[in-house]
């Protein structure tokens, strides 16, 4: 078994850390432990800071799972809670591993996608996320790609790193479609619900749809590595459990109490990442429009990451190289595997974003200028 270069992780791990303004990131604004804890009740406190650090449930604390379901309207024994929406991948994947198999998923997407069923010997089969056609996610394109060795199809919504989002008509024909054939449908979702335009269902309401998810990105606190997934298939939820036991057994008991905050206090989380990735993407329209003989761009139709790209139509891994040194730190494209874009986070810099486009369209100036008299 052989994984490919994480582009993405070595690119970030290269810069992030000596970076003044962090572009690259696809997160919202940061929480500390005290901002969670702050939250909730003081008996809520004090069960945090008095239990017992012992392993958890391979399939997540009780409570934690009932504020989940009650969160994504689904019974309780739904709920599998897994280590950041990155191990349900792993699962995932790793069940769909069989002789033959093929899985369907995005392109750009995020590397973990296709990483994992490559190294597993799955075929694996991309469906195009154009800049040619708005960044529509296509589920007619989708159905094209199904043979009689489909395991699965994902579909990523809001989508990393386009922004794009699939409407709920268009879902429910695809699990539809998905249903009939026996053929799992996956919905990542771990930017929902931060949307710029229409707003999307969960697909957690379809019978024959899994939902993966984690705190990582719409809620921003990565650092509690809480996922879940939501399966209605008592069949399949008894193999994730299984898979779970083996390979990291449960959550940290001290995660799950500031996710279960979290999550109970979704309004003031959520609030406080769609007030600034919506502040942002405001700005962001103006630079963009400012800078526009330069830099193409489709809006994001949700999350916190839009996909631009030169309009010179070359590679951006060199540009994005060259804004690192005026303290901007974007992602190429080759990260998605898409050279011609870079990835640009509008969330996670929060009140400095302005100070942060100010900034990159310094260097934006200079990198047009040095190209007119190369």
């Amino acid at each position: 078994m052989q994984l490919k270069p994480f582009l993405l992780d070595a690119w970030l791990n290269q810069f992030e850390h000596d970076i003044e303004f962090n572009l690259a990131a696809s997160t919202g604004p940061t929480w500390t432990i005290n901002d969670i804890l702050a939250l909730a009740d003081d008996e809520t406190r004090h069960r945090f800071l008095n239990h017992h650090l012992v392993y958890s449930r391979p399939a997540g604390a009780d409570s934690l799972r009932e504020a989940i379901a009650e969160m994504q309207s689904v019974p309780v024994e739904s709920v599998q809670i897994v280590t950041g929406a990155s191990e349900a991948l792993v699962a995932l994947m790793w069940l769909a591993a069989e002789p033959g198999a093929n899985v369907i998923i995005p392109l750009p997407g995020f590397t973990t996608f296709s990483a994992l069923p490559e190294s597993l010997g799955l075929e694996t089969r991309f469906y195009r996320v154009r800049r040619e056609n708005g960044f529509r996610i296509d589920p007619d394109e989708i159905k094209r790609l199904v043979d009689s060795k489909t395991k699965l199809i994902l579909v990523n919504s809001p989508h990393n790193p386009t922004g794009a989002t699939i409407g709920d008509a268009e879902m429910e024909a695809l699990h539809d479609f998905t249903a009939k054939r026996g053929i799992q449908l996956i919905s990542d979702e771990v930017y929902h619900p931060i949307y710029h335009g229409r707003q999307t269902k969960s697909a957690a309401r379809l019978q024959h749809a899994t939902v993966i998810a984690d705190l990582s990105k719409a809620f921003s606190i990565a650092g509690v590595r809480t996922g879940w997934m939501i399966e209605h298939d008592a069949k399949r939820l008894q193999q994730y459990w299984t898979a779970r036991a083996y390979f990291s057994i449960c959550n940290t008991t001290t995660g799950e109490i500031l996710s279960e905050i979290a999550i109970r206090k979704r309004d003031v989380v959520l609030g406080k990442t769609q007030e600034a990735a919506t502040r942002n993407l405001k700005l962001l329209e103006r630079f963009m429009a400012d800078h526009r003989d330069v830099l193409g761009w489709i809006p994001p139709e949700g999350g916190m990451t839009a996909f631009p790209w030169l309009v010179s139509g070359e590679s951006d891994r060199r540009f994005c190289q060259a804004a690192t040194k005026h303290g901007i730190l974007l992602a190429p494209g080759d990260c998605f595997d898409v050279p011609s874009h870079f990835r640009l986070g509008f969330a996670a810099a929060g009140d400095n974003f302005s100070k942060a486009l100010d900034r990159f369209g310094a260097f934006v100036k200079s990198w047009s200028a040095k190209m007119v008299t190369a």
